[in-house]
C-alpha cells in the first residue's frame, strides 16, 4: 500500500507545474484490506465500517457522495499510531439509507451506533465536508463520545457557503469519481441520481448549528480548509475557530476543498500533529460570552486574505 501511495504522491509532484495545485484533483488509490469490517443497523439503515491499525480510536467521515476509501492518502499516516474506524455515511458507499430523511444529526447518531457496536467510549473524529458537519454535530450532541475534532471544509450556516454556479473542474472530477465508486460499492439498488436527490436537502438547507452551540463545544477542534476552497467562505471558518473555545484554524496554501488529495503530505502532517498534541483546554461557554480561539495558525494571525476568499 505504501508503494502505491508514494507513486501517487510522485505523480502529484510531476504534474504540479502544469497548473496551480488547487485546480488539480489527484485521485486516491484503493484502500488496503481492512483488519476488520462490518455493519451496524440503526434507524432503518445498515451502516458500514472498516477498521485498520491499533491504538487510540480515530473515526474518519468522508465528504458528500463519497465513501470511506476517499481517505486512502491519509491512512498510511494513521495506522501506525491509531485504530482507524472508517465509516461509509448513511446512503453512501456500502451503507444504506433507511426510510427517513437524511440529516447530519442522524448521521452523527449513526457514528455513535458504530462506536457502541465496537465498545468504544470516546474517539477522535476527522471529518471532511459533509463529514465535518457530522463531526460538529457529534461535538454538540454527543460531547462525551468525542476526544477532539478535525473539521475540514465545513461551515455552520448558509453564510459560510459561496454562491452556486457552474461546478468547477475539480468538483466535476470528484462527482465522476463518486458516481463510479457508488455504482461499484453500493448494493442498495438505489440509483446514483436518487442518492443525489436524497442529499440535496442537506446542502440546500440550514445545518441547524448556532453560534451558542459552537461556543459550548468542549473538546479541542481544528477548523481547516484550503485557501482556494470552491464552496466555503474562509472568513466564516475563521469565525468558527474563534467561537469554539478550544478552536484552532489551519489554512492549506495552494489547495482547495480537496486539499487532502492535492497536498496529502501537508494535510497528514497537520492532522497527525493535532491528533497527538496534548490540548490546552479552555472551559466551554454554554450559552453566551466572548471566546477567543488559538490555532496551529493563531486565529488572529491566520493568512486569510480577500484574494483567497473567492
Amino acid at each position: 500500500m505504501r508503494v502505491v501511495v508514494f507513486v501517487a504522491l510522485a505523480a502529484i509532484a510531476a504534474t504540479a507545474h502544469a497548473k496551480p495545485r488547487w485546480q488539480t484533483l489527484p485521485l486516491p488509490p484503493e484502500m488496503p484490506k481492512a483488519d476488520d469490517e462490518g455493519h451496524v443497523y440503526v434507524a432503518g439503515a445498515k451502516i458500514f465500517y472498516a477498521i485498520y491499525g491499533k491504538g487510540a480510536p480515530v473515526v474518519l467521515l468522508h465528504g458528500g457522495m463519497g465513501n470511506s476509501a476517499h481517505f486512502a492518502f491519509q491512512l498510511p499516516a494513521l495506522v501506525d499510531k491509531f485504530q482507524v474506524i472508517a465509516i461509509d455515511s448513511r446512503a453512501q458507499g456500502r451503507s444504506t439509507k433507511g426510510k427517513g430523511t437524511i440529516t447530519y444529526d442522524q448521521m452523527a447518531a449513526d457514528v455513535v451506533a458504530v462506536l457502541d457496536q465496537l465498545a468504544i467510549e470516546r474517539a477522535a473524529v476527522v471529518g471532511w465536508s459533509d463529514g465535518g458537519e457530522v463531526a460538529l454535530k457529534l461535538g454538540i450532541g454527543f460531547p462525551d463520545r468525542v476526544e477532539r475534532l478535525f473539521v475540514f471544509g465545513a461551515n455552520y450556516d448558509a453564510s459560510g457557503s459561496k454562491r452556486r454556479g457552474v461546478p468547477s473542474a475539480t468538483f466535476s472530477a470528484y462527482a465522476a469519481r463518486c458516481r463510479s465508486d457508488y455504482e461499484r460499492l453500493s448494493k442498495s439498488g438505489v440509483p446514483y441520481n436518487a442518492l443525489i436527490e436524497s442529499l440535496l436537502p442537506l446542502w440546500r438547507g440550514p445545518t441547524g448549528i448556532t453560534k451558542d452551540q459552537l461556543r459550548a463545544i468542549k473538546v479541542p477542534v481544528l477548523i481547516a480548509d484550503g485557501d482556494h476552497d470552491e464552496v466555503i467562505v474562509l472568513d466564516h471558518l475563521e469565525e468558527m475557530a474563534k467561537l469554539i473555545p478550544n478552536g484552532k484554524l489551519k489554512v492549506f496554501e495552494d489547495a482547495s476543498h480537496f486539499a487532502l488529495w492535492q497536498d496529502p503530505a501537508e494535510f497528514n502532517a497537520a492532522m497527525v500533529e493535532f491528533l497527538t498534541t496534548p490540548p490546552e483546554v479552555v472551559e466551554a461557554t454554554p450559552v453566551s460570552g466572548t471566546v477567543s480561539g488559538g490555532g496551529m495558525v493563531p486565529v488572529g494571525e491566520a493568512s486569510v486574505t480577500p484574494a483567497a476568499v473567492r
